[in-house]
């Protein structure tokens, strides 16, 4: 699985080079010629120092001298020339595709389920997208910079010594092919650690997330022992895990030193045979020298190079799976715009159950009329919410269809869906944006009057005025910065200025106070009048004028009707849970007035009463 991921984590790079191939070969290009022209040095070297240690003319010799320093100057001008090519073309190459790398990360990580995100930390999803980018920065400074210069250096200096004595070539090159193998299957052997080392890192930022995201429970039930605990688990999971991949490091370099030693003694025996034998000169072992030297350091780092490849391409490997994850929910091929006209919706033998196999609707049939209120009761868990979640496609049915005016909702697109309906959840969560920001999301080209008067509407106006900055104030992460109330009441003018045909409100008015709730009301009557809604209740006296009220109990509707005909039903769920939760009010307030009547009879008693 590991290399399988490695190949399409590769694969997906190269996806992205292709788009720039003509920089990316220049800058090949570029590698080639400077690398060469740095590999003819040494020969010049070579000439240089027979010249200097021979006999002749002295003006002569001196001539042929300056010569050759001419040469290295021209030599050196060409490997400026190239290297800062080839370096401010890399400035546009890498950050270029880094960035469509990450774009292509956030555009297929959204479009995953609703389900994907509630299984998996936020801060792991993060850090899963920003090692991709970091990853091919690597894998391309890797390739560019050290895998394409040593293939250039071990091929030329291989031609040298065998254009030298083919003893010589032929070592070098029975060295080099053990030492790539053998270093490579390390690296190999090491990869599987660094996967665990980074698993590992992935988990202490997972909770570091969680517990920053939760820091007020923390606080309010004195978790921070507990929680530092559950942090110190992780880090010292990662340290286990670190240190292992560190001391095959270690390992594997302490075999590189042993094998660069061997060979280098090798060859120098080999050459001061064959310069016995007068076939070598003092120069060629200045280039010999030259070449092992340069050769020894661009292999020393090789292993380090493959291993730092493939921990980073370890690192890619949890964003590779993300990318490689099929949608749970996607469109239909050619998937038509959904047409809201009237805002008919239709549940057609709708069976659904979750990927645990607990069955939650089982053959669920309704029809709801362009217009119709609709209240959605029950005890929790019955199947309200996630009635409103197949409505809004979060999870794909099991058997069943759905209809809004007529059309399937599984042939149409997700977004012309959901843009045809809006959401005022229970507990709004809001961008990290401005107050005017997080209301025209609602319908992103609205005008600043549009805005205001939606938020008027919804009664935030009255509370946003208020801040020093108005609109333009910041909400907090998630909105922290706000009430639940004052979430709540942005939301709704998010949905007011939205106004889509159909409407669904879930507990909308649960976290506003007794005076704000009035004025939402009243917001909602304008809001829900001539679309189709559905809204979601425990507190039974806000959906008193509904149209028609489902009593949803284990994902099937129990009983409907309206507020009056479901009360005339003796024995009925709705009933029980009205006279519960009115009358069960009343008793509360009688034995508070009871409570009072006792302790104002104690006050007034005298204190030899009491005794």
């Amino acid at each position: 699985m590991t290399k399988y991921n490695t190949a399409k984590t590769l694969g997906f790079f190269w996806k992205h080079v292709k788009k720039y191939k003509l920089i990316a070969s220049i800058i090949v290009l570029c590698i080639f010629i400077g690398i060469s022209a740095s590999m003819v040095t040494p020969f010049l070297y070579k000439n240089f120092f027979n010249i200097m240690v021979g006999t002749g003319d002295k003006e002569v010799l001196y001539k042929s001298l300056i010569t050759i320093i001419f040469y290295v100057l021209g030599i050196n001008i060409v490997e400026w020339i190239v290297w800062r090519v080839s370096g401010a073309l890399n400035t546009y190459f890498q950050p270029k595709i880094i960035s469509n790398i990450l774009n292509e990360c956030f555009e297929y990580l959204h479009g995953h389920s609703y389900s994907f995100f509630n299984d998996n930390f936020t801060g792991a999803l993060l850090k899963r997208v920003s090692r991709m980018g970091h990853a091919f920065e690597n894998t391309c400074d890797r390739v560019s910079w050290d895998l394409i210069p040593l293939a250039i250096r071990v091929v030329g200096t291989l031609c040298v010594l065998f254009y030298l004595h083919y003893l010589l070539g032929l070592a070098m090159l029975v060295w080099v092919v053990v030492f790539i193998a053998i270093a490579y299957a390390l690296s190999m052997y090491k990869l599987k650690f660094n996967i665990k080392k980074s698993e590992a890192d992935t988990k202490v930022t997972a909770v570091l997330a969680d517990t920053i995201s939760n820091n007020i429970n923390i606080k309010l039930f004195s978790g921070f022992n507990y929680e530092q605990a559950r942090f110190g688990e992780a880090t010292e999971s990662w340290f286990r895990k670190t240190k292992k991949s560190f001391d095959i490091d270690v390992i594997i370099e302490a075999f590189q030193g042993a094998f660069m030693i061997a060979i280098d003694l090798l060859i120098l025996y080999i050459a001061v045979i064959l310069w016995r034998k007068n076939l070598l000169t003092v120069g060629d072992f200045v280039l010999i020298q030259a070449y092992l030297l340069e050769i020894f350091l661009q292999l020393w780092n090789f292993g380090r190079v493959i291993r730092s490849l493939y921990e980073h391409l370890a690192n890619a490997d949890e964003m590779t799976e993300i990318l490689n994850k099929p949608y749970e929910v996607k469109d239909k091929m050619n998937a038509k715009m959904l047409d809201v006209s009237i805002g008919k919706i239709e549940f057609k033998n709708v069976n659904f159950s979750y990927d645990d196999g607990a069955e939650i609707m089982n053959d669920l049939s309704f029809e709801v009329k362009p217009g119709e209120k609709i209240a959605l009761i029950g005890p929790s868990g019955g199947g309200k919410s996630t009635i409103v979640k197949l409505l809004l496609r979060l999870y794909n049915l099991k058997k069943g269809d759905i209809f809004i005016d007529g059309q399937n909702i599984a042939d149409v697109t997700q977004d012309s869906l959901r843009q045809a309906i809006a959401l005022v959840p229970q507990d709004p969560i809001l961008f990290h944006r401005t107050l005017m920001d997080n209301i025209r999301y609602g319908k992103r080209n609205a005008t600043e009057a549009e805005v205001i008067e939606a938020a008027k509407l919804a009664h935030a106006h009255e509370f946003v005025s208020k801040f020093k900055a108005g609109y333009e104030s910041f909400v907090g992460e998630r909105g922290i910065k706000l009430s639940g109330g004052e979430r709540q009441r942005v939301a709704i003018a998010r949905a007011i200025l939205a106004n889509p045909k159909i409407l669904i409100l879930d507990e909308a008015t649960s976290q506003l106070d007794s005076e704000s709730e009035l004025f939402i009301k009243e917001a909602l009557k304008v809001l829900m009048a001539g679309k189709t809604s559905f809204v979601i209740a425990h507190r039974l006296s806000t959906i008193m004028q509904m149209d028609r009220i489902f009593v949803i109990e284990n994902g099937r509707i129990a009983e409907q009707g309206t507020h009056k005909t479901l009360l005339e039903k003796d024995g009925g769920i709705y009933k029980k849970l009205w006279d519960l939760q009115v009358n069960g009010f009343i008793k509360q307030i009688e034995e508070g007035e009871e409570e009072c009547d006792e302790n104002k009879s104690i006050i007034t008693q005298k204190p030899e009463d009491l005794t």
